[in-house]
């Protein structure tokens, strides 16, 4: 079987096929298909953008297609940045421009007021329509300034309290355990097992 990350994200990709290597299976992302489209993540949810990523990528590719999209929501902001966290602070914002504007909003509020959380969905979609998303949380809180250089996007702003450090100063196995992707892409294996158990009994029937 073989499925295709619909990312283009380098970062995204080694994290995601670490997640997914112990699943037999042939994982492809969107360095083998340089023609895919461009998906838009115009969704008011994470939900929203990442199923649209796997939908989309399905019906190009006609395999089956894994997205995942991640929100941060901040208490003190109201939830925000939320699904909007990746172009917080413009469209073509690196990760240092979105943790500098976050930080920045949140000069001056005290740690007890700096509670967060990153949502991750994963969505898969499979060639023929069929569609699931499972969803993973990570609690935390902001930290006052950067720290760490394992991570990508918010880690090295977001204190895991277990750990009393960021998530860019753990090391990517611990992060690969305990973080919100880690946690939807465990409940994503279990569907993506799922549906190989159904192609191979469908295999099997036709055979017949």
């Amino acid at each position: 079987m073989q499925i295709v990350l619909a990312t283009r994200n380098r970062h995204k990709k080694q994290e995601l096929v670490a997640l997914l290597q112990d699943l037999n299976i042939s994982i492809l992302t969107l360095d083998d298909f340089p023609d895919a489209p461009d998906v838009v993540e115009d969704g008011d949810t994470c939900e929203a953008n990442a199923m649209k990523k796997a939908v989309e990528i399905a019906r190009y590719t006609q395999l089956p297609a894994v997205a995942d999209d991640t929100g941060l929501e901040v208490d003190a902001l109201g939830g925000r940045p939320g699904a909007f966290a990746a172009r917080y602070a413009g469209e073509h914002a690196s990760y240092e421009d979105n943790c500098r504007k976050l930080l920045h909003e949140l000069r001056g509020t005290p740690p007890s007021e700096r509670g967060a959380r990153f949502v991750t969905v994963a969505a898969i979609a499979g060639p023929d329509g069929e569609t699931m998303s499972v969803q993973g949380v990570l609690e935390g809180s902001i930290a006052e300034e950067a720290a760490g250089a394992h991570g990508f996007g918010y880690d090295p702003v977001f204190i895991v309290p277990a750990y009393h450090q960021t998530l860019a100063e753990l090391a990517p196995d611990v992060k690969n355990r305990i973080s919100h992707r880690a946690l939807a892409f465990t409940q994503a294996k279990d569907l993506l097992r799922n549906m190989m158990a159904e192609r191979n009994q469908s295999g099997r029937s036709a055979a017949r």
